[in-house]
């Protein structure tokens, strides 16, 4: 019997380096066997054409215009589908890409994955967040499913859609390993996040080290040139502590040897939805402090990470210096971690929701 064709739209490129490709990469190598898979990408983004074992790659060249390339690359997947695609499926990853689906839904079933509220973002303008706003009512309107890759959105489009929101979490790929090659740096603190912007909470915990007077050594993973004004506030911050920044890790064995080295690592998010980067944490079994938003509690528990009061900076210093000081316990919370993490949240249980999903549209 021939197999279902997926197009997958949203991703941008692959390999991954950020949540939602990270999602839809291991969707696709788990039900590789049960669909085709055709992932519509973008040459800012990946310069892999072609066959990639497992799904097909069709890349598009970037727009010139760097506002608007997103943008464009959108509408080219949705025109390459209409015209030139057999699908028996659409499965289209993130919100701001909804404006489309009018176009989608002409010839295909579409399901809508939302890796977030892209709204509550500073990064955005005015104008730009009242379109997001306007785009989950397309998504509610004519999605054929809507999942949500946190609890608490899918309660949230639940209430306001008035119809059926499915909750499948992300998850965690049992086989990867960190490079067995050494980082160069040992003894350190780790923060670390594909986008460093207000929301990922960065300036707390520069905050909450300064207020310790703390001389240790403090590294920094990921892209700080996304707000400008941001980070000029994280540099000023970061003047008198021992802090590195070592820019975006692509490298995903790399990134692992960075967080199973780390003596803490430090997740001081104020909004997120579920966090590929909380659950890679505990893969590794790295010593974890944490904000205390619903979107983390629902993952873990008191004895698995240690929360702070979210925003509190005295709270965060309060927490860092027991961390330091009790590793023996922060360790055992590491291990109970772990295995919540292998029972709750491993990809080859998860994917089989949305084989359900596709199943039901073909």
């Amino acid at each position: 019997m021939k197999k279902p064709s997926v197009a997958i739209i949203g991703l941008k490129g692959l390999p991954a380096f950020g949540g939602a490709a990270t999602v839809g990469e291991n969707v696709m190598a788990q039900l590789k066997d049960q669909f085709n898979f055709t992932v519509y990408a973008v040459d800012s983004h990946t310069n892999k054409h072609g066959n990639m074992g497992g799904f097909y790659q069709h890349v598009f060249k970037s727009f010139p215009i760097k506002k608007l390339n997103i943008l464009v690359y959108y509408f080219k997947s949705a025109m390459h589908c209409l015209f030139f695609g057999n699908y028996n499926v659409v499965h289209l990853h993130h919100i701001d890409g909804a404006f489309m689906l009018p176009f989608l839904r002409l010839r295909f079933r579409v399901v809508v994955t939302a890796h977030a509220q892209p709204q509550v973002a500073e990064k955005w303008p005015a104008y730009a967040k009242s379109l997001f706003v306007i785009s989950e009512k397309i998504v509610f309107w004519l999605a054929n499913e809507i999942t949500t890759v946190a609890e608490p959105l899918q309660q949230l489009y639940s209430k306001l859609s008035g119809r059926k929101v499915h909750y499948v979490p992300n998850g965690i790929d049992a086989t990867l390993t960190p490079s067995s090659e050494p980082v160069g740096h040992s003894d350190y603190i780790l923060f670390a996040a594909g986008r460093i912007i207000p929301l990922k909470g960065l300036h707390f915990v520069l905050s909450a080290l300064k207020k310790m007077d703390y001389k240790g050594k403090f590294l920094v993973l990921g892209d700080l040139e996304q707000m400008p004004s941001y980070k000029e506030e994280i540099l000023k911050l970061a003047d008198g502590l021992n802090v590195e920044f070592l820019g975006l890790v692509k490298d995903k064995q790399k990134l692992l040897r960075y967080i199973k080295d780390a003596k803490l690592f430090i997740f001081p998010s104020y909004s997120e939805n579920m966090s590929i980067m909380l659950l890679e944490v505990a893969s590794m079994q790295a010593p974890l402090i944490c904000s205390d938003i619903p979107e983390n509690k629902v993952i873990f528990g008191e004895d698995e990470v240690l929360f702070f009061e979210s925003s509190n900076v005295e709270d965060l210093k309060e927490k860092i210096e027991y961390a330091l000081n009790n590793p023996e316990d922060m360790m055992g919370r590491a291990h109970k971690a772990l295995d919540t993490l292998k029972e709750n949240y491993l990809w080859d249980k998860i994917t089989a929701r949305y084989a359900e999903l596709f199943k039901k549209q073909t």
